[in-house]
């Protein structure tokens, strides 16, 4: 089992998204996030591996993606997650993924807005 606690609230930027205060696994196959504001979210493991955005999932150069929903396991889950820095987490994912960087403001806006649009 996986959770990461975030224990350093600094913010380094200024910006109107929350902190990310605790990531956890909320129902089994989704994401469940707390935020500095008090809000409580959460993803669908699926949704946030797709919404990846390192240069193996998404053209550097174009910024089309290159690993489309269909190719995602309906299985897909967190194996791992770690804190980057004061900004993001990084997720090991079951498919072997590894290279994507989550900031707090993507997390946010793909868990509280609808459809992840905002």
């Amino acid at each position: 089992s996986w959770e990461c606690v975030m224990n350093d609230l600094m913010q380094t930027v200024e910006s109107k998204t929350p902190l990310l205060k605790r990531i956890f696994r909320k129902e089994p196959s989704s994401v469940g996030l707390s935020w500095t504001n008090g809000e409580e979210s959460e993803i669908q493991f699926s949704r946030l591996r797709f919404e990846c955005l390192c240069a193996e999932c998404v053209d550097e150069w174009t910024r089309e993606r290159r690993v489309q929903s269909d190719q995602i396991a309906p299985d897909i889950r967190p194996l791992a997650i770690d804190p980057v820095g004061r900004y993001a987490v990084q997720i090991r994912w079951s498919d072997g993924h590894s290279a994507g960087i989550y900031t707090y403001e993507t997390l946010y806006r793909l868990s509280t807005s609808k459809n992840g649009e905002k």
